[in-house]
């Protein structure tokens, strides 16, 4: 089954578990918001007018963006005259959760991220291992071996 969304003034074709950019939605992360359906079905497909009653899209909120740089640069040549501006767009990452008919509410919560539970052995701190030294760079003596030939070549 699929549905078709509507938000920041552009329409998404979703399915469940499916990861979204969408225009920025003042949520936090791990949130649950809602959109608005304007067509949604699978082997009957169901036309809004211009949303269908009673259908939304619950999606996870996973993070909050921004995109890469563009930059605006406008040139009149021959005029001295240049103007660079540059921008980002924020977005908000969503994961589509379910489709919901019928003025049905959001069954699932935001997914907590599991916690790793330790083992007894690594509570007592046996297993934990120390952290490996870092090694240091060696002098180069071939470098002040040159040097020291260019030198000595000058003297005679």
């Amino acid at each position: 089954m699929f549905a078709v969304i509507k938000t920041g003034g552009k329409q998404h074709r979703v399915v469940a578990d499916q990861t979204l950019k969408v225009y920025l939605h003042e949520a936090k992360v791990g949130d649950i918001v809602t959109f608005p359906v304007t067509a949604h079905g699978g082997d009957k497909p169901i036309f809004g007018t211009p949303l269908v009653d009673g259908a939304t899209v619950a999606a996870e909120v996973l993070a909050q963006q921004h995109d890469r740089t563009v930059i605006a640069f406008k040139k009149r040549r021959r005029q001295n005259s240049k103007r660079k501006r540059g921008y980002r767009d924020q977005h908000t990452l969503v994961r589509v959760t379910e489709i919901l008919l019928n003025g049905a509410k959001p069954t699932k919560t935001a997914r907590v991220k599991p916690v790793k539970a330790k083992t007894a052995g690594e509570a007592a701190g046996e297993g934990a291992e120390a952290p490996a030294k870092a090694k240091t760079a060696a002098k180069k003596p071939a470098a002040k071996a040159k040097t020291t030939a260019k030198a000595a070549a000058k003297k005679k």
